[in-house]
């Protein structure tokens, strides 16, 4: 069975620090992308990071650029979201999310939702001011 589970949100205050886990099993991990999205009330789900298992590569959103760090420990099979000087806007339901990685596909195409074959079951962040 797949399973993505996430793990490590919480409350804190604007300006620290979260790291997020996401936990992956049941497909082969080292053949996936994994991506962060991210959704806030009223608000449609956007793309935070994401990483290419398959080539290594990686990517962040301009909102989150400089301040979160995405890494695969593929020994885990788990990503990590490392989220520094958190901002009360970064407050959301965080999910990550694996898809098969398209080949010369541009980056856009790892920021679409309805791309990933799998998705966790979020877990919440709350920044508060």
């Amino acid at each position: 069975e797949v399973q993505l589970v996430e793990s490590g949100g919480g409350l804190v205050q604007a300006g620290g620090t979260l790291r997020l886990a996401c936990a992956a099993s049941g497909f082969p991990f080292g053949g996936y992308a994994i991506g962060w999205f991210r959704q806030a009330p009223g608000k449609r789900r956007e793309g935070v990071s994401y990483i290419n298992n398959k080539d290594g590569r990686t990517s962040y959103a301009d909102s989150v650029k400089g301040r979160f760090t995405i890494s695969s420990d593929n020994a885990k099979t788990t990503v990590y979201l490392q989220m520094n000087s958190l901002k009360p806007e970064d407050t959301a339901v965080y999910y990550c999310a694996a898809v098969l990685p398209c080949a010369h596909c541009h980056g856009a195409y790892y920021y679409t939702p309805a791309m990933y074959n799998y998705w966790g079951q979020g877990t919440q962040v709350t920044v508060s001011s």
